[in-house]
């Protein structure tokens, strides 16, 4: 079953090996590149996945081409100030809805992952990538930075260093290097990349959802969050996650009796 809308579509499977398993789907030819409209539809579409009660993960993906070759660069050009910002604003309220859907995300990467792009599939859980996308954060060659959290996101995978010495130049990379970087968590062929992430996702369908919900924002707490925050957050969850275990258990008794 699908929801539409024009360049960002929700796929859930109903077959009974996949039950529970989603894709958020991009689609604007030929290269996926972002526009404000695209911002929002990927906002509208995560909040979807997010609260179905028939997901329990989610595949990032745009297609067997290209993921994204980032944001419409003859678009943004045109933009006076005020409407640039208007499209920062959205960028990064459509990064930080893929990053807070609570429950596993995998992205998989075909063809090209560059600036925007690259920050969206920093914004799932697991990268899975074929062993021929190029990467780049290439905004400094258009006179930009990334956006989004994307700065963010490369230093936490990669360090400090390497993050700048990336968006500094603005180069291309391979896959290997993404892999070597902490960019991409696996690397296969070309054609396996699907078959790859949803073998990733399959293995949490049966999960506990509450405590993978609780678990995820944990961890995401540890980079987005001060450390009393953190500790705070932390023991929130663990007692909710505690709690509903509770509850399950007084469940299973009254079933049982």
């Amino acid at each position: 079953m699908a929801a539409l809308r024009e360049f960002v579509s929700t796929v859930v499977s109903d077959g009974s090996r996949d039950a529970g398993l989603a894709m958020l789907l991009l689609s604007r030819p030929p290269t996926n590149a972002m526009t404000r409209q695209v911002y929002r539809e990927i906002v509208a579409a995560a909040a979807e996945l997010a609260e179905r009660d028939d997901v329990a993960a989610v595949i990032l993906f745009g297609g067997h081409e290209i993921f994204s070759a980032g944001d419409d660069m003859p678009e943004l050009r045109t933009l006076t100030a005020p409407e640039a910002e208007t499209t920062a604003r959205a960028r990064q309220q459509a990064i930080d809805a893929v990053a807070q859907i609570p429950k596993p995300t995998v992205a998989a990467i075909t063809g090209y992952a560059l600036g925007a792009g690259l920050t969206l599939a920093l914004a799932a859980d697991w990268r899975v990538s074929g062993d021929n996308v190029k990467f780049g954060a290439t905004e400094i060659l258009a006179g930009l930075i990334p956006g989004g959290d994307g700065m963010a996101r490369l230093t936490r995978a990669a360090g400090a260093s390497r993050a700048k010495e990336l968006v500094f130049s603005g180069r291309f990379f391979d896959a290997e290097e993404a892999l070597t970087l902490g960019l991409i968590d696996e690397m296969v062929a070309p054609d396996d990349v699907y078959d790859a992430a949803a073998g990733w996702a399959r293995r949490f369908l049966e999960g506990p959802r509450h405590a993978l919900a609780a678990a995820k924002a944990g961890i995401n707490d540890v980079f987005e969050a001060g450390p009393a925050e953190r500790v705070a957050a932390e023991r929130r969850r663990y007692v909710d996650v505690f709690a509903a275990g509770q509850t399950g258990d007084e469940d299973s008794g009254s079933r049982a009796r």
